[in-house]
């Protein structure tokens, strides 16, 4: 099934149903006024919204036009965002274009920071920033919703826990990261909010395409209408959800509702470096690796960040060619405050 929050004036938005071909929504507030509330109560409920996503689907219910832009992130804010970087080929050529090795543990043991998450961007929103010398990048990633899961769950327990699936602009300030860095306690004000794709779809959905951990699809993301990226989220994901979900529980519990994101989607190609769409290559998820490429390759970077008026868009599409999470799309905004 598929969940979506829409707009109705509150900060927490409507629950709703939408159908599989994204056109339909159903209320499902009767049930669960608010994501949050149907995932604290998920054992329960669920079989409810399955059983009204069947009658959306026969037409059945009550139903209306569903319009992304009317969307809210499926939680518009969550008790936890812990995001990973699975795709260690990001990590590695970020660290090779300053010229740094990589510790083999990176191989072994996740990274992963926490992020923001009092308040997420909706899919539509824009990216309002005060200045483009912060280097404003976007990042597509995948993003699950768990339930509850002990601490120190094992991968089985935590695979167990994954209840939604979404995607992610975690968009990033690349100017402000090293300086941040440099004082050995991480992000803060370099992640600002991140923004999730209008619906969140249960694994079942996906059919032979979600193995239990990794999601067997293209990320598709495109910078002003053009092609930049379409990295395959099942390929080159060194820490599968499981895995990532298992780290972030290793020393504290993790309540229903928390966000575990996969990082940055990213793929080699040939055992090197990825190239870019137009070179017949995967592309990038983000601005940062093109960048790192170029550094590596001809010494300085030379693809700018995003400016004003750039517009992001981040999609996932079956093997039919139909969405399956509908769109992130942002455009850069200055902040007139």
């Amino acid at each position: 099934m598929k969940l979506a929050t829409l707009r109705n004036g509150t900060r927490d938005g409507q629950l709703v149903l939408v159908s599989r071909d994204l056109t339909r929504y159903a209320d499902a507030s009767f049930l669960a006024p608010r994501l949050q509330a149907a995932l604290d109560d998920w054992t329960r409920i669920a079989p409810h919204l399955e059983a009204l996503a069947e009658s959306l689907e026969h037409g059945s219910v009550p139903s209306q036009r569903f319009h992304e832009h009317d969307a809210l992130s499926p939680l518009p804010r969550a008790y936890q965002w812990a995001d990973g970087s699975a795709y260690v080929n990001h990590v590695e050529l970020v660290r090779k274009a300053r010229g740094a090795q990589m510790p083999e543990s990176f191989w072994s043991d996740p990274l992963m920071y926490q992020g923001g998450s009092d308040s997420f961007l909706g899919p539509r929103d824009p990216i309002v920033m005060a200045d483009e010398a912060f280097g404003i990048d976007m990042e597509g990633e995948i993003a699950v919703i768990v339930d509850d899961v002990a601490m120190g769950a094992s991968i089985d327990e935590a695979r167990a826990a994954i209840r939604l699936v979404m995607l992610v602009n975690d968009v990033s300030l690349r100017g402000l990261i090293p300086a941040e860095l440099g004082k050995g306690f991480g992000f803060f004000q370099s992640k600002p909010s991140s923004a999730f794709s209008p619906v969140a779809v249960t694994p079942d959905e996906f059919g032979d395409a979600w193995d239990g951990g990794r999601l067997n699809l293209p990320l598709i993301v495109d910078l002003n209408g053009q092609p930049f990226g379409r990295a395959n989220a099942g390929i080159d994901m060194t820490f599968d959800f499981p895995t990532l979900i298992a780290h972030a529980a290793k020393t504290r519990p993790l309540c229903a509702g928390s966000i575990v994101g996969s990082g940055t989607v990213s793929n080699k190609l040939d055992g090197g470096p990825g190239k870019a769409v137009s070179e017949d290559g995967a592309g990038y998820s983000c601005i940062a690796e093109i960048r790192m490429i170029e550094t590596i390759d001809d010494g300085a970077p030379k693809t700018p960040f995003m400016r004003f008026g750039d517009t992001v868009r981040i999609e996932m599409k079956d093997e039919a060619g139909h969405s399956i999470f509908g769109a992130i799309e942002q455009t850069v905004e200055k902040d007139q405050r």
